[in-house]
């Protein structure tokens, strides 16, 4: 049987699954090896995903808030780090040096960022809080297409493409970083398990100042019952305000990680993506849920792994099969379990 004019196009497109780099993948690489890398890798990613979205679980979940302005803060974290280690990092600084300058560029966007998020909730987000969602939705949203275009104002008259990545701060990526150390036996990249730690540590962070200061029960208390709290003579905005700084501030630590990671780097579009990436993780957590996102996080970054590793393999063909299995799985979410794995099932609405 003839298919005719079909069978040009046919044989032009290309399996997306190939089964013979299937056979080859699994004879050439020691199937618990394979499984011990890329798990490794979907963790190094998950700490990222975490880092960045518990600023928007902490503010959501303390204050009813969501922030859409989250990725564009997370974008210019990215580059103000970079611009930091541009600045002071060369051809002859050397690892340690580059690795503290690191550091003190991620201490530095952390309280510039604060205080900017402190000053947008006390300005901005405070007069609405007793109007509808719609409108925090939209602000935050405006707030966010004005820090995109004047980043990219700022870039081009710079001399600087907005949408590439800044390879510059990518550059000063220290060689110790950039290698790979073995862990049973299969050969990790380093700057995952950089990111591995540096994640852990803002887990640990963010769970005191929550769970053990005096501060942090002042704020969750405040967020079930406000009244309450300022009958006891608590100042819940203040609180509230140091909530949004500091949730804003997470989303730019997150940024900077993302300077040096090859797959992101700095750029405008840097912006949507990590919400995008960030929602997901939230929303299938459960939204407010600080453990459902720690949770969520692993499993999106697992995930993005896996599929990366089927495409960079050869046994899939197709490029988007990352970004698709992650919003599928936010999909299977929303239809079995709406709240999320740890979110609490709200009863009635509008």
């Amino acid at each position: 049987m003839s298919l005719g004019p079909l069978a040009g196009t046919a044989a032009q497109v290309a399996p997306l699954v190939d089964p013979g780099a299937l056979l080859a993948t699994g004879g050439a690489v020691d199937g618990l090896q394979t499984a011990t890398r890329v798990l490794a890798e979907g963790i190094g990613k998950g700490a990222v995903y975490f880092t960045i979205a518990v600023g928007l679980t902490l503010v959501f979940g303390l204050m009813g808030v969501l922030n859409f302005a989250h990725g564009a803060i997370a974008m210019v974290g990215a580059y103000l780090g970079g611009l930091v280690l541009v600045l002071f990092v060369g051809a002859n600084t050397g690892t340690v040096a580059t690795i503290l300058v690191f550091f003190v560029a991620l201490a530095l966007v952390f309280a510039v960022t604060t205080a900017a998020g402190s000053a947008m909730e006390v300005t901005l987000i405070r007069p609405i809080y007793d109007r509808t969602p719609t409108y925090q939705i939209l602000l935050t949203f405006g707030v966010s297409l004005i820090i995109e275009e004047v980043a990219r104002i700022v870039l081009t008259l710079r001399g600087i493409q907005p949408n590439p990545q800044w390879q510059a701060p990518m550059g000063t990526a220290p060689d110790v970083l950039l290698g790979r150390t073995e862990l049973l036996g299969v050969g990790v990249r380093r700057l995952y398990l950089f990111e591995v730690a540096i994640g852990a540590v803002v887990a640990v962070a963010v769970w005191a100042f929550l769970t053990k200061t005096l501060y942090g029960l002042y704020i969750r208390a405040g967020s079930e019952d406000t009244e309450m709290v300022q009958a006891l003579g608590v100042d819940v905005r203040q609180a509230f305000t140091v909530v949004f700084g500091v949730g804003t501030g997470l989303a730019a630590v997150g940024g900077v990680l993302l300077m040096w990671d090859p797959i992101w780097g700095p750029s405008v579009l840097l912006s949507i993506d990590v919400l995008l990436y960030a929602f997901v993780v939230v929303i299938i957590g459960g939204l407010g849920s600080f453990t459902g996102t720690l949770v969520a996080a692993g499993i999106v970054g697992i995930a993005d792994s896996v599929t990366t590793w089927l495409f960079t393999t050869g046994i899939v063909t197709f490029p988007g099969l990352s970004e698709v299995t992650i919003f599928l799985l936010l999909v299977v979410m929303l239809i079995l379990r709406p709240q999320g794995l740890y979110g609490v099932e709200e009863v009635g609405g509008h």
